[in-house]
């Protein structure tokens, strides 16, 4: 009969669990957010000039561009490949670029500089590559 009472320590501690779990729910998010990958915001914060100069992204590694949502990596010189610089698992922004991968600080998924492929997950989904061209020594989406 008294389990059915609602007690103090039912209240606070429904409380305490509201008051912690929801704010972790919402920063992992479901990944259905229209900011995040895969969404042709991605794509649309692509455009506006150019990217990076080449001569700023590194061989055998990259350069995020933040403000953009981009990456861009040159796995080998002269060979350049741009990827969203959004997460797949989980909406978060990538980091670093650091030993031929792009790592996601959020869950601990990286990637590969060639080809956005992952390398470790939680990930199971590349990371979105975005097309650009390479004009007077600077990269620019297209």
């Amino acid at each position: 009969m008294s389990e059915s009472r609602i007690t103090r320590r039912k209240i606070v501690t429904g409380t305490a669990v509201s008051a912690v779990g929801v704010p972790l729910l919402v920063a992992c998010g479901s990944g259905d957010s229209d900011s995040g990958a895969g969404s042709s915001g991605d794509t649309e914060s692509a455009g506006g000039g150019p990217l990076v100069a080449t001569s700023e992204v590194p061989v055998g590694g990259g350069v995020i561009v933040a403000d953009r949502n981009l990456v861009a990596t040159q796995p080998t010189e002269g060979t350049f490949k741009v990827f969203s610089a959004i997460c797949p698992h989980r909406n978060c922004p990538v980091s670093k670029v650091t030993g031929g991968s792009i790592d996601c600080p959020c869950h601990g998924s990286r990637f590969s500089i060639e080809d956005g492929s992952v390398m470790q997950g939680p990930a199971t989904s590349p990371l979105e590559e975005v097309t650009f061209e390479v004009t007077d020594g600077e990269i620019v989406p297209s």
